[in-house]
């Protein structure tokens, strides 16, 4: 596991200082900066102007009140947020997160992640990320509704195609996205498509924009596997979550031979040793909202649900985190690699903890990090995009086509990087420095700004 590098160590005491009581954003600039030292040393002029200091610092942070009115006519409350993070590649592009959790370290945290993910994927868009501490579950269509059209009267000033374009996220899928659009569109007396993604077919979405995510983070995962002669082709695969990424990336593992054998939500897991039903999945999650309790009373003999716990128990070759931030510990890392894991890719964003990536690491696991191997989605939100600007839509085929040449072209990036600075094989150090890199050069080009 790599350490920071001496010349890193007061960019790192600055960003602790200045971002107290923010540990998930501690943690991500910790994680890129440890794999910074080679770069510095080989190219010091990425030191000059201050240029890492930029780099950590977000361009702009907004938080504003969010008031909505319930259906029993009472009024409540939220905190919305926008962290522009950098431009320096193109307009802001992150998605927007509806979850309790949600705070401003959070939201930094993501948009500094998200910066050099859009990066990587060789698309024109710099890195943001918005969200509030609001929670869909549980609120009606209407409470929804109000609540994203309170949420855009703020946030319709500070977004724009060619300022910042958000998407979906945790809690924010079509539905959400939609009320969304349609308060932008009368408040700016406009059909600005691009200026949201994650549409739906109806008024300029993107197909296959749904699966991207998921698809991608099996693509990386295939190019990984191809990288060491063997592939999905039989081995048993875990998969944390059940949301689409969770779900498309099970879709996918199946196309090409893997055996799902345990996915979960946020009320613990299932186990079927003869594989996922996927179809049954998807209808409990996708059509009935339902929780993946339901699953044992539908499918029957041969599985079984476990109220929390840890889905790493199960024993797997292939491990995919496709929940949230800091779900895998280094506990949970430890059990995988005696349970014989080959490779984990991280479908959401940091869902392993330090402890965990540096096991893995140390293991030989193959461990692709979020900013590589979920950078589908964003890629194919840049895709959209491509094709509101042209007033074009293109088959699910042509898409999923260009999402598996992107993805292949990230797994080179990082491979070929990490080979450069003498570490073969390792993806963090080669998405970190890669997605640095395009970044940085960006920046120097720009001037002090």
């Amino acid at each position: 596991m790599n350490t920071i590098d001496e010349k890193l160590h007061p960019i790192l005491t600055t960003v602790l200082h200045r971002n107290a009581g923010e540990p998930e954003f501690h943690q991500a600039a910790r994680e890129v900066l440890e794999s910074l030292g080679r770069v510095i040393t080989r190219h010091p002029e990425y030191s000059d102007d201050a240029l890492l200091e930029r780099i950590c610092e977000p361009e702009r942070q907004i938080i504003f009140r969010v008031p909505w009115i319930d259906d029993n006519n009472q009024v409540q409350i939220n905190r919305g947020f926008r962290v522009q993070f950098n431009s320096a590649l193109g307009p802001y592009k992150g998605g927007i997160r509806f979850h309790p959790s949600v705070n401003v370290g959070i939201i930094k945290f993501l948009g500094f992640e998200q910066t050099f993910k859009n990066a990587l994927s060789g698309m024109p868009i710099g890195g943001g990320k918005g969200g509030s501490d609001f929670d869909p579950k549980g609120r009606s269509d209407r409470e929804v509704m109000r609540f994203c059209q309170s949420f855009m009267t703020e946030l319709h000033r500070h977004i724009g195609e060619y300022v910042d374009v958000p998407a979906g996220d945790i809690g924010v899928g079509a539905r959400e996205i939609g009320y969304m659009f349609g308060m932008y569109k009368r408040l700016n007396n406009r059909f600005e498509a691009g200026v949201l993604t994650g549409k739906g077919l109806s008024y300029g979405g993107s197909r296959a924009r749904k699966e991207a995510t998921g698809f991608g983070t099996a693509y990386f995962v295939q190019s990984m596997l191809a990288r060491q002669g063997t592939d999905f082709d039989g081995k048993r695969c875990v998969i944390s979550g059940s949301g689409n990424v969770a779900i498309y990336a099970m879709e996918k593992i199946l196309s090409f031979g893997g055996k799902i054998v345990a996915c979960s939500d946020s009320g613990g897991y299932i186990v079927d040793d003869n594989g996922i039903d996927l179809d049954l999945v998807k209808q409990i999650k996708e059509v009935r909202r339902g929780r993946m309790s339901e699953y044992v009373k539908l499918r029957g003999d041969g599985c079984r649900f476990v109220k929390g716990g840890s889905i790493w128990d199960v024993p797997c070759e292939i491990a995919l985190p496709c929940a949230t931030q800091n779900e895998l510990t280094g506990a949970d890392a430890k059990t995988l690699v005696e349970n014989g894991v080959i490779a984990v890719a991280e479908g959401a964003n940091m869902p392993c903890t330090p402890e965990a990536v540096g096991m893995f690491r140390k293991a030989g696991v193959l461990f692709a990090p979020g900013k590589a191997a979920n950078a589908g989605g964003v890629a194919t939100s840049a895709l959209e995009m491509q094709q509101n600007a042209s007033r074009d839509s293109w088959s699910f085929q042509k898409t999923e086509e260009r999402l598996a040449g992107i993805m292949h072209n990230i797994h080179e990036a990082c491979d070929q990087t990490a080979e450069e600075y003498g570490a073969p094989g390792d993806y963090v150090l080669g998405a970190n420095i890669a997605g640095f890199v395009r970044v940085a050069d960006a920046m120097r080009a720009l001037g002090v700004i």
